[in-house]
């Protein structure tokens, strides 16, 4: 797998200009999400702390969800790159059931860390959650294959596992309920969980 499997960031064809008032945007939205949080970013205050109009704001975002969107996206685009060129056991080079465990212990603390830009990122106006379109699917789909698992359940396990990463329970936890991020190297309910789910599930 050279290729991402899902297109993350800004397109090809996107001018400079255009390119470097992203980054200002997405720069100013982090620092005001670190300082204060999301509730505390809006379209004025992103403009005025980037010091771009708003018009450039509601272009580059089109809403205030659009803003915790692209920076999801941004920061998905990173975290797929290391899935599909970093280092094993996590990249490639490891035995699918190794891989399929390294990423569920790395994908439970990148769910965490961005718990409260996810849920900012959800547009009311649409049934499914903002940011539902990630690599985790087809990755943990092309994996179980890859582990021996029976054709005629891949598609089933799949869809289960996804969920149990990615489902809407994690999303629309509160704050008070959102476990908090492990140390590195530490034990972690959800993160152990995973790893006793697929281990049992492939036999690793």
């Amino acid at each position: 797998m050279t290729t991402p499997l899902v297109p993350f960031g800004k397109s090809r064809g996107e001018r400079a200009d255009a390119a470097r008032n992203r980054e200002r945007l997405l720069e100013a939205a982090r620092a005001v999400i670190a300082e204060q949080g999301t509730s505390q970013v809006t379209m004025d205050g992103l403009a005025e702390r980037a010091g771009l109009g708003k018009g450039t704001v509601f272009r580059r975002f089109g809403s205030r969800a659009g803003i915790f969107r692209a920076l999801l996206d941004d920061d998905e685009r990173r975290f797929q790159e290391r899935v599909l060129s970093g280092p094993p056991p996590l990249g490639p080079g490891a035995d699918p059931v190794r891989r399929l465990v390294a990423y569920g212990c790395e994908r439970v603390p990148f769910l965490l860390e961005h718990h409260a830009i996810a849920r900012a990122a959800v547009d009311r106006s649409h049934p499914t959650p903002a940011g539902a379109a990630s690599m985790t699917q087809p990755h943990l789909r092309m994996l179980l294959g890859l582990a021996g698992l029976p054709p005629a359940h891949l598609d089933g396990l799949t869809v289960q596992l996804t969920a149990a990463l990615e489902g809407p329970l994690m999303l629309y936890l509160s704050a008070e309920e959102v476990p908090e991020l492990p140390e590195p190297g530490a034990p972690h309910p959800l993160v152990d969980g995973w790893r006793f789910l697929v281990e049992r599930l492939v036999g690793g």
